[in-house]
């Protein structure tokens, strides 16, 4: 597909923004001894970037427990995503969500989530509305390896094939599900196959390579737009750390299985794409990592001057006020 230098330096900037997001929120993290869970992408930035590059605020995204790089190529404001993670009023879910449950409406980005598989029938649901209004807005699974047992994988994959929704289902297969390999959970060498299943295309893609990313979602994405139904992605790529911040890897994997995929690390590969084809040069690269840099730095101080999330705020966000009914009283109390 045609890319122009514009496109180019968008996704470029959306990679390094997603590798420097998470590096820096992982560093203030372990400096403040904050409570939660975070989960880093770091190595697999080129599939999020490959895909939202098609993607407009209207369209619907729905993520894992690894959402970092899914929300920050979805458009979600940084400032807003490092104070959640830092725990702040100011942040995307003030404060009380934390790094597995940031989400954004205005965005289309129906939020991460810690539950294994819980983005596959969010997003079936959000393409089913999308075709019921008759828009041409699309829904994106994010998952991993890990979820590809899951019955309601199945379920929705099978409902989404039946009535042809605009759905894509972006596996991203980093090889380990926490510290299991996926071929002791998995008897196929192609999570892709499982397409065949559900007649739809299931397509392999190199996920190190933010190019071969962008093509595939582009050719699937447009298919969808075009009323064809989904596709599922399977998407190759590596996380350089552990399954959870403090997680060691080298319990379950070698160092040189770790070094084969540092070498062909999406962000490298990319650069060295573009400056031997000349579509970008080096001054522009620089410049954007350098602001880039910036930006972190802007983040963290937005989040260190917000406040802390008040006590009252405590149970807001946390259930809805039922409705009535004629006695008076909560009618879930008698349903």
């Amino acid at each position: 597909m045609e890319i122009t230098k514009e496109d180019l330096l968008k996704m470029f900037e959306t990679m390094v923004t997603i590798r420097q997001f998470e590096l820096r929120a992982f560093a203030e993290v372990g400096q403040r001894s904050l409570r939660g869970a975070i989960h880093l992408s770091v190595g697999q930035e080129a599939v999020p970037t490959g895909i939202c590059a098609h993607l407009t605020d209207d369209d619907y995204l729905a993520s894992t427990h690894r959402g970092h790089g899914h929300c920050i190529a979805k458009g979600v404001n940084v400032q807003g995503m490092m104070a959640e993670i830092l725990q702040k009023a100011t942040g995307t879910n003030k404060g009380k969500g934390g790094s597995m449950h940031i989400a954004d409406m205005s965005k289309g980005m129906l939020g991460a989530n810690g539950v294994v598989g819980s983005s596959v029938p969010l997003a079936v649901g959000a393409a089913l509305a999308a075709k019921h209004r008759g828009t041409d807005q699309v829904a994106i699974a994010f998952f991993g390896d890990g979820a590809v047992n899951q019955g309601v994988v199945h379920e929705s994959m099978n409902l989404a094939a039946i009535w042809k929704l605009p759905v894509i289902f972006a596996c991203e297969n980093n090889l380990y599900a926490e510290s299991t390999p996926v071929e002791y959970a998995t008897p196929i060498a192609d999570i892709a196959e499982r397409a065949k299943g559900y007649n739809m295309p299931g397509v392999v893609v190199d996920g190190m390579d933010a190019f071969a990313v962008y093509d595939a979602a582009g050719a699937a994405i447009g298919r969808a737009r075009a009323g064809l139904g989904p596709t599922l992605l399977e998407c190759k790529t590596y996380r350089y750390y552990g399954h959870a911040a403090f997680d060691n890897p080298k319990s379950y994997r070698s160092t040189e299985e770790e070094e084969e995929w540092k070498a062909r690390d999406a962000i490298m590969k990319f650069k060295e794409r573009v400056l031997e084809e000349g579509t970008l040069n080096q001054s522009e690269l620089d410049e954007t990592e350098a602001a880039i840099t910036e930006m972190m730095d802007d983040a963290v101080r937005f989040a260190d001057e917000s406040p802390d999330p008040d006590l009252s705020e405590l149970l807001t966000d946390v259930y809805v006020d039922p409705p009535k009914s004629s006695l008076g009283r909560s009618a879930h109390l008698f349903t």
